[in-house]
C-alpha cells in the first residue's frame, strides 16, 4: 500500500485536530455560575493578600522609627543607668539636641521600646517582599540619623576609643603600651569606662582614630557616631546589592540588616567601631561576587577589605580562610592565599611604621581581655546552669575546642565546594558561643554573612543570637538570668589625682587584672 494514500488526508487531519483541541479547552472553561464565583474570590484574594502584607509591613517601618526615636529622646532627658558615660557629667553634648523631647528613661520604658521594635522588626521581615525598597532605605536611613541624634547607650566604649586617640595623638603615649590612667588629666578621662586597659583595637583604627583628637572630646565623639552610622549605611547598602547580584531577595535582605534592633541601639547607638567590620565584610563579599562574576577574576580586593577588617578588630580574621578557599581551583586557592599574605604584611609595616615597637600590643591586650568574663556569655551562663563555681578556665577552654572542631568542618565543607559565605557564618556564630569575653553588639558580625549566604537556617540562628543580645538588656531576663549590675570596690594599684575609686562593671565578671586590685 501506497505510503500517501495510507494515511488520512489533509482534511481530515485538520478536523480531527481541531476536535482534539476543541475538547481540553471545553472541559477546562467550566462555565456554571459557581465555578465563575470560585475564580473571582480567588483572584480577589490574591490582589488583597499584597495589600494586607504592605499595611502591615508599613507598620512595622513606622513602629521601629517611633521606637527608636522614644529610646534616644527619652534617653538623652536626663542621667540613667542605660548611658554609662553619666559618670563624667551630664553636659549638652553628651545628651544631644534631643535632650529636651523626652521624659526619660528607665529600665522598664526601654524594655517596653525594645519589645516594640523587635515586634516591628519581624513585622517588617514577615511583608518585606510587599514593600517598595525606596520605603524601606528611606525607613532605615531616617533611623539611623534618630540613634545618631541620641547620647551614647549602654556602652563607653566610644570614649575608649576617644581617650586612645588623644594619647597618640596629643600626649605622647602608645595606646599598645599606656593606658588612659596615664593621662588623668585629660577631659576624655572621666568618660572612660575601662582606664587600665590597653588598646584591643587593631593598628588601621587606632591609627585613624587619631584625626578625631584635634576635635575636642565633644567632636570626637559626634564624629565617631557620624563615623559608625555611615558605616553602618554604608554596609546595609552594599549587603543589598550583592543580594540582588546573587539572585537573593534585595528588600528582605536589605530590611534583615538595616532595621535590625541590636544594630541600632546596641551598635550604631554604641558608636562602636563593630560597624566599620560590618562595612569592611560586606565591601570584601561584593568584591568576592565580582571576581567570581568576571571568571577567575583576583580575589585581592576582596583579601583586602578582610585585612582592613583584621586593623579593625582582631576576630574579622575568622573569614578569611573561607575566603581563601571560596574559589573551585587550587590554583585560584593559592592566588588568593598569597593575596592575603601581602595584605597581612603590608598591615604589619603600617602598624610599626605607627607604633614602633609596640605595634602588636594589642594583641597582648587581647589575650588580657580574654581573662574577663561576660555575665551573660554562654560559657558563663552554662557554668551557672549546672552549678559550676565561677566560669573555670578548663570550662571555657571546652567551649574553645568545640569552637576549632566547628571552623575545622566549616573549612572542609568550604574546601568541597560548600558556600564559603555560610560556612564563614556558621564559624562566626560558633565563636561568639564560644568566647567567654561576649559582648551584645558582637551579633552584628553575623548580619552580613547570614544575609547574603541564602542559608535559611544560618539566619534564623542569627535572628535567635540577636534576640539573646537584646533580652540581656531586658528586666524580664533577670528571673532567668544572673542580674547583669555589680558594683565592685577596689584601691586603685596607684595614686591617679581625680580618678574614680569605684568601677562599675555592668555584666562582668573579673578572673584576672594585672593593673587593678578588686579585693574587698
Amino acid at each position: 500500500m501506497n505510503a500517501f494514500t495510507a494515511g488520512p488526508g489533509p482534511a481530515r487531519l485538520r478536523r480531527a485536530g481541531t476536535a482534539a483541541t476543541m475538547q481540553p479547552i471545553q472541559a477546562a472553561s467550566p462555565t456554571t455560575r459557581p465555578g465563575i464565583a470560585r475564580q473571582a474570590t480567588a483572584r480577589s484574594a490574591g490582589r488583597g493578600a499584597p495589600a494586607v502584607l504592605r499595611a502591615l509591613g508599613a507598620l512595622g517601618l513606622v513602629g521601629v522609627l517611633a521606637s527608636a526615636a522614644l529610646i534616644c529622646a527619652d534617653a538623652a532627658a536626663r542621667p540613667s543607668e542605660l548611658v554609662p558615660a553619666r559618670e563624667g557629667g551630664w553636659p549638652g553634648w553628651l545628651a544631644g539636641p534631643l535632650s529636651g523631647l523626652g521624659s526619660g528613661l528607665s529600665r522598664d520604658g526601654f524594655q517596653t521600646l525594645m519589645l516594640v521594635m523587635c515586634a516591628c522588626y519581624v513585622l517588617v521581615l514577615l511583608s518585606a517582599r510587599a514593600l517598595p525598597l525606596p520605603a524601606i532605605g528611606a525607613t532605615i536611613v531616617l533611623v539611623h540619623v534618630v540613634v545618631v541624634l541620641g547620647p551614647p547607650l549602654i556602652s563607653q566604649d566610644v570614649f575608649g576609643y576617644i581617650a586612645y586617640a588623644r594619647m597618640g595623638a596629643l600626649h605622647g603615649l602608645n595606646p599598645y603600651t599606656h593606658v588612659p590612667a596615664e593621662a588623668p588629666g585629660d577631659p576624655a578621662f572621666g568618660f572612660v569606662g575601662w582606664p587600665f586597659k590597653h588598646s584591643p583595637y587593631g593598628p588601621l583604627f587606632t591609627l585613624a582614630s587619631y584625626a578625631t583628637a584635634p576635635l575636642g572630646v565633644a567632636g570626637a565623639l559626634w564624629a565617631f557616631k557620624a563615623a559608625t552610622a555611615a558605616a553602618s549605611l554604608g554596609a546595609v547598602a552594599l549587603i543589598g546589592r550583592t543580594a540582588a547580584r546573587l539572585g537573593r531577595p534585595p528588600r528582605w535582605t536589605v530590611a534583615f540588616v538595616g532595621l535590625n534592633p541590636v544594630l541600632l541601639v546596641l551598635a550604631v547607638g554604641g558608636a562602636h567601631n563593630d560597624t566599620l567590620l560590618m562595612l569592611l565584610l560586606a565591601a570584601a563579599m561584593a568584591a568576592s561576587v565580582t571576581a567570581a562574576a568576571a571568571r577567575r577574576g583576583s580575589l585581592a580586593r576582596a583579601a583586602g577589605a578582610l585585612v582592613a577588617g583584621v586593623g579593625v578588630k582582631v576576630s574579622a580574621g575568622v573569614v578569611l580562610p573561607f575566603l581563601a578557599l571560596s574559589p573551585p581551583q587550587w590554583r585560584e586557592r593559592l592566588r588568593a592565599l598569597a593575596a592575603i599574605a601581602a595584605w597581612l604584611a603590608l598591615l604589619a609595616a603600617i602598624a610599626l611604621a605607627g607604633f614602633g615597637s609596640g605595634a602588636f600590643g594589642f594583641l597582648s591586650a587581647l589575650g588580657d581581655q580574654q581573662q574577663l568574663v561576660a555575665t551573660h556569655s554562654i560559657p558563663a551562663e552554662t557554668a551557672r546552669l549546672v552549678g559550676l563555681s565561677g566560669t573555670p578556665g578548663w570550662w571555657r577552654h571546652l567551649f574553645l575546642v568545640a569552637f576549632a572542631a566547628v571552623l575545622a568542618y566549616a573549612a572542609w565543607r568550604c574546601a568541597r565546594g560548600a558556600d564559603w559565605r555560610a560556612a564563614a557564618g556558621w564559624s562566626t556564630l560558633a565563636l561568639l558561643l564560644a568566647t567567654a569575653w561576649l559582648l551584645p553588639w558582637y551579633a552584628i558580625w553575623l548580619l552580613p554573612l547570614a544575609a547574603v549566604s541564602g542559608d535559611r537556617r544560618l539566619r534564623g540562628a542569627t535572628l535567635l543570637f540577636c534576640a539573646y543580645a537584646v533580652l540581656i538588656h531586658l528586666p524580664l531576663a533577670d528571673p532567668l538570668l544572673v542580674p547583669a549590675r555589680h558594683l565592685v570596690h577596689h584601691r586603685l594599684p596607684f595614686p591617679v589625682p581625680g580618678a574614680r575609686q569605684r568601677l562599675e562593671l555592668s555584666g562582668f565578671e573579673v578572673l584576672h587584672h594585672v593593673a587593678v586590685d578588686l579585693r574587698w
